[in-house]
């Protein structure tokens, strides 16, 4: 599904990404993980199209994609939800879902309406739909944010640290969506996390140190060690 090889991105005079190597198969689920400042959001940013590498390859379903503009991207199937999640304050709930059926192909763009598995996984968001969504708090948002990601009905979605601010409760509930998300679908899905419990949700790790990568495996085989070095505050 994708497919990074040997990924150098700058900023400036400055190598912060060297070398990365990442695989997400499909319908499977990803974690980056890694303490702050370590370029996992330079690489996510740069899968997006948002930022250019100096050198190296990603491979999205078979073809390359770094030519491709961030919105050609999101049209292929790479749906973003950024750290702080970015919903627009003064737009309503539904305003905001019907936002994500920009990222559509244009031939897909036929009815402007909600689809209800959407609100299977986020139920909240039915009773909010005439709430701005500045009004939400910060787990609503962020269910917002993911729902609105899946409007455009990616084929890989990129999460940055969606639990990050939310209550321990609301974390569970996003969890489980996610997780329901790529079981009903079969779509996949690039994390950036640093809460324990949600790293356990996807398949397999992938350990960011300087701005490479230092391990990688199931998460299933996570140790302590690997966990102290690389999730401990």
């Amino acid at each position: 599904m994708l497919e990074i090889s040997d990924l150098d991105v700058y900023y400036g005079q400055s190598h912060i990404l060297r070398g990365i190597e990442i695989s997400v198969p499909p319908g499977k689920m990803v974690c980056l993980i890694g303490r702050n400042g370590v370029g996992k959001t330079t690489l996510l940013k740069t899968v997006m199209g948002l930022l250019s590498p100096r050198s190296g390859t990603i491979v999205f379903n078979g073809q390359s994609i770094l030519s491709k503009r961030p919105d050609q991207r999101a049209k292929m199937g790479i749906s973003y939800v950024p750290q702080g999640r970015e919903i627009i304050p003064r737009l309503t709930v539904k305003e905001n879902l019907l936002l994500g059926l920009e990222a559509l192909p244009n031939d897909k763009k036929v009815k402007r309406e909600i689809p209800e598995d959407i609100f299977l996984l986020f139920p909240v968001l039915k009773t909010m739909l005439s709430r701005l969504g500045g009004d939400l708090s910060g787990g609503q948002q962020q269910q917002l944010a993911i729902a609105r990601a899946l409007m455009g009905q990616p084929r890989l979605l990129v999460l940055d640290e969606p639990t990050e601010g939310i209550q321990p409760s609301i974390i569970l509930e996003i969890e489980a969506a996610v997780r329901n998300i790529i079981e009903s679908t079969g779509i996949s899905v690039l994390l950036v996390e640093q809460h324990l419990h949600f790293v356990k949700q996807a398949d397999s790790y992938f350990a960011m140190q300087k701005g490479t990568i230092v391990a990688k495996g199931s998460t299933s085989d996570l140790t302590q060690d690997v966990i102290q070095e690389f999730l401990a505050v």
